[in-house]
């Protein structure tokens, strides 16, 4: 039994093989006696000593849908090549809700496996994700993409502090178990493929294996099934609930007005499509001073205001905010560094800026304060 269960990539230690053997109907001997038996045999590999399993409290949320987990980890494919898989995690129950293999961590595809979470399981109360730019880096005073379509929703929107991975323990632990799997998998050849097994993983988590985190080390799906889903949070509690910007950190415009999100169950049974970044941004859309969240398009340009601007070959496709006043013009990263400033209102009858004429760049940024 155990070795079947570690050719198959699942953890083969004494509880699971246990619960294994006792879920087939086999006479099982006790924990205590397998664990035995594996240490007598040389079966067991000796690890760094640590805390007690009894010594950690570990905070779960009451109901499923309470509260999702959204992290992304890099892979890599048969060839070499890199790519990432985001795992969506219901915090109660240890459900798999969502994976996307994804060939970067980016702002498009985030959404992407939030929908299909959505799709899967229902709308959740809270999202809770890391600092990147492409999950939540609001306390930048930055709003993601993923950020403002989960607001739309109603969808409470929080992060773990800088530096403090121990938020999205589950979440690690849940990279951790993936790995092991796909270890025993032949590699995939692209991004297709990974999906495939991503999908097989998350189905066989779900259902065939107990979890030694839940009572009587039940399945995820089956503590799912045992407890009623948390109701959507009341219009405007997302607010309230959602991280905001760090102190000192320019307060952020809100993705949504509170009271005035999407309704959560539309009534053709889908999530509503999130709005789209785009290159191009008119005259008419720009008031006298403002910003806006833009895309990067495939020719490494934006157009603003009429006039085509060259960012540079590193920036295609990237997510960007353009802040404007009656002086200047200036495009930022998501990580809030200069990427370019120039002088605005453009000069009559200019339709191209490039990098050197910009009156600031990376290179030579200006006071931001």
């Amino acid at each position: 039994m155990r070795k079947s269960m570690e050719a198959a990539g699942w953890d083969h230690g004494p509880i699971s093989v246990h619960d294994q053997m006792r879920k087939l109907g086999m006479q099982t001997p006790s924990i205590a006696s397998l664990a035995r038996i594996f240490s007598e045999r040389g079966l067991v590999i000796p690890a760094p000593q640590k805390r007690p399993r009894s010594s950690y409290r570990s905070f779960r949320y009451p109901m499923p849908n309470a509260c999702w987990q959204l992290d992304a980890t890099e892979y890599v494919l048969e060839g070499g090549r890199k790519c990432v898989i985001f795992q969506l995690l219901d915090d109660h129950s240890r459900v798999a809700v969502a994976s996307l293999a994804a060939r970067t961590e980016n702002g498009p595809d985030a959404v992407k496996v939030f929908r299909m979470g959505v799709a899967a399981r229902g709308m959740p109360q809270r999202l809770l994700s890391d600092n990147g730019d492409a999950l939540n880096p609001i306390r930048r005073g930055v709003i993601s993409e993923l950020v403002a379509y989960a607001n739309s929703l109603g969808v409470a929107t929080m992060t773990g502090k800088p530096y403090k991975p121990t938020t999205q323990g589950k979440n690690e632990r849940f990279h951790s178990t993936l790995f092991k799997w796909l270890k025993k998998q032949p590699f995939a050849k692209d991004l297709a493929e990974l999906q495939a097994q991503v999908e097989v993983f998350d189905q066989a988590y779900n259902t065939q294996r107990g979890h030694q985190s839940l009572e009587d080390r039940m399945t995820p799906q089956e503590a799912w099934d045992a407890t009623p889903v948390a109701e959507h949070l009341a219009p405007g509690e997302w607010v309230k609930l959602s991280t905001k910007p760090a102190p000192g950190v320019g307060e952020a415009v809100l993705a949504v007005p509170p009271g005035e999100e999407q309704s959560p169950t539309p009534q053709n049974g889908s999530t509503p499509e999130p709005a789209k970044l785009t290159a191009t941004l008119r005259t008419e859309h720009m008031a006298a001073t403002g910003s806006q969240l833009m895309r990067v398009n495939k020719n490494r340009c934006l157009r603003v205001a009429g006039v085509e601007l060259y960012l540079g070959k590193l920036l295609r496709s990237t997510m960007v905010k353009v802040l404007w006043d009656q002086a200047d013009l200036m495009v930022i990263s998501m990580d809030g560094e200069l990427i370019t400033k120039y002088d605005y209102p453009f000069p009559d009858g200019v339709t191209y800026l490039s990098l050197k004429h910009a009156t600031a760049k990376f290179q030579n940024p200006p006071e931001m304060g």
